[in-house]
C-alpha cells in the first residue's frame, strides 16, 4: 500500500532481486500507480503485478508505505500521526484476511505498527514497524567517521528519541560524545530531505533486507518496532527492540543490558511513544 518514492523502489528491489514472484500495488493516485506498473513490466523481470487490492489479503508479506510522507517543512516524524491515521485505517480494512507479515513505513512508524497491530488484533509479532535498520546504518557510519567502531545498533523511537546502543560497539565512549553523536543521528535524514526531498536508497535497501528475513525465514535479529508489553519496562506503544525475525514476524525479542547512559534514555523513548499512543483512537 503505497507505491511512491519509497513503496516503489521497495517494489522494484523485491522483484529485481528475486525476492517477491508477485506484486500487488495499491495508491490513491490511479495515474501515478498506472505508471508505476508500467515502469516495473518495461523491467522485463518475471513478475505478476496486480492492482486489485483484494489480492493483498492473499499475500505473504504487506507493506505499509502509504499516506503524507515527511518532507523539510516537517520538523518531526510524530507531527504526522494524525495525517496518516486515516491511510492506515485503509489498511487495516483491506487486510482483514490477511495471515502473514505486515511492515509499516509510513511515518510515525512506530506509533502506526501500535495502531495498526492493536486495531486489526492481528497478533503483536506480525506487525513491525520499519526503522531501527537505518538509524542502525547512520550511527555506524557516525561510528566508522570517528574511528571507534565499524557496527553499531539504534533502539527506541525511529525519530528524535532514538537510542544509540555504544556499550555494545563502543562502551568507552564518553556521555559528551554520546550526545554529539546522538544529535548528529537526529539531523541525519533532514540533509537527505533538504538536497532531493526524501530519502529513498536507505530505507528501500534495509526494507528489503527486513522482508527477506521474513519471507526466507532466515530469523536476523534486527532492530525493529514491536508492541511491548513490559519487555526492558515498557508497555503500551511499539518502539525498536532487538527482535528475532523470521516467517511467523517478530517472535522473541532480546533484552539487552544496558548501561545507565542508554537506559535513562529507553525510558525517555517509552515514555514519548507511550504518550503518542495513548491518544489512538483503539
Amino acid at each position: 500500500m503505497g507505491a511512491g518514492r519509497i513503496g516503489g523502489e521497495v517494489a522494484f528491489l523485491a522483484a529485481a532481486t528475486g525476492l517477491a514472484d508477485e506484486l500487488v500495488l495499491h495508491d490513491a493516485i490511479a495515474p501515478f500507480l498506472h505508471a508505476q506498473v508500467l515502469d516495473l513490466m518495461h523491467t522485463g523481470l518475471d513478475i505478476t503485478i496486480s492492482t486489485d487490492l483484494t489480492d493483498a489479503a492473499d499475500a505473504d508479506i504487506g507493506v505499509f508505505a502509504a499516506g503524507s510522507p515527511r518532507n523539510p517543512n516537517i520538523k518531526s516524524r510524530a507531527d504526522l500521526l494524525a495525517a496518516n491515521l486515516p491511510v492506515a485505517d485503509e489498511c487495516i480494512q483491506a487486510l482483514k484476511r490477511f495471515s502473514g507479515v505486515l511492515v509499516a513505513i509510513t511515518n510515525p512508524s512506530d506509533a502506526n505498527a501500535y495502531y495498526i497491530s492493536r486495531k486489526s488484533g492481528f497478533d503483536r509479532s506480525r506487525v513491525i514497524g520499519f526503522g531501527g535498520q537505518l538509524d542502525s546504518a547512520r550511527f555506524a557510519l557516525a561510528l566508522r567517521e570517528r574511528g571507534l567502531g565499524k557496527t553499531g545498533t539504534v533502539l527506541g523511537e525511529h525519530g528524535d528519541h532514538q537510542v544509540p546502543i555504544f556499550s555494545r560497539a563502543a562502551p568507552d565512549v564518553p556521555d559528551v560524545l554520546r550526545e554529539e553523536i546522538l544529535a548528529g543521528l537526529r539531523t541525519a535524514s533532514m540533509q537527505v530531505l533538504q538536497g532531493k526531498g526524501g530519502t529513498v536508497f536507505g530505507p528501500a535497501v534495509h526494507i528489503v533486507s527486513l522482508l527477506r528475513s521474513v519471507v526466507e525465514d532466515r530469523r536476523l535479529l534486527l532492530p525493529c518496532a514491536v508492541a511491548l508489553e513490559g519487555e526492558y519496562g515498557i508497555e503500551g506503544c511499539s518502539m525498536a527492540v532487538p527482535a528475532e525475525v523470521g516467517r511467523e514476524g517478530a517472535r522473541r525479542i532480546e533484552e539487552w543490558d544496558l548501561d545507565p547512559w542508554e537506559t535513562a534514555r529507553m525510558q525517555e523513548a517509552g515514555d514519548f511513544l507511550r504518550g503518542l499512543c495513548a491518544g489512538l483512537p483503539l
